[in-house]
């Protein structure tokens, strides 16, 4: 009996990048997810949305972090696509909350967003697709 991943990224992020867990370092992850979108070729605006995006996971993941622990970011790399899961450890899993500011914000520019909180881990998980692919008209496609 064969056993298929449910989840759709590969097993090994394309890129990964750890950092404490402390505010002051989100700016060092925006500014790597945006170089990452310059290079999928993701429009001025898009990368923008990404800062934004990536801007609020980490204000939804750092206070559940457990002390002295890493902010770990995952970037899934694909043509016009960007799959990243940022996730902290964390002692006990949280009860997400989908009425925050952070979330509304993330839902609305990601493409897609989940939550996954279990007990030692916390993470949030965006993927955003380019805009110029869905400006395209589907015949010229």
């Amino acid at each position: 009996m064969a056993v298929t991943d449910p989840d759709p990224r590969p097993a090994r992020a394309d890129v990964e990048l750890r950092l404490p867990a402390d505010g002051a370092y989100v700016s060092v992850l925006r500014t790597t997810t945006a170089g990452l979108a310059a290079r999928l070729d993701f429009t001025i605006d898009d990368i923008e949305d990404l800062r934004i995006a990536v801007g609020e996971a980490c204000a939804m993941v750092l206070p559940e972090a457990d002390p002295g622990t890493s902010l770990v970011t995952e970037f899934h790399l694909a043509p016009s696509q960007l799959t990243i899961t940022v996730g902290v450890q964390a002692s006990s899993a949280a009860s997400p909350d989908y009425d925050s500011f952070a979330w509304q914000v993330l839902d609305t520019l990601a493409s897609a967003a989940s939550v996954e909180s279990t007990p030692g881990r916390f993470a949030v998980t965006m993927t955003m697709r380019s805009s110029i692919l869905s400006d395209v008209p589907a015949a010229d496609v």
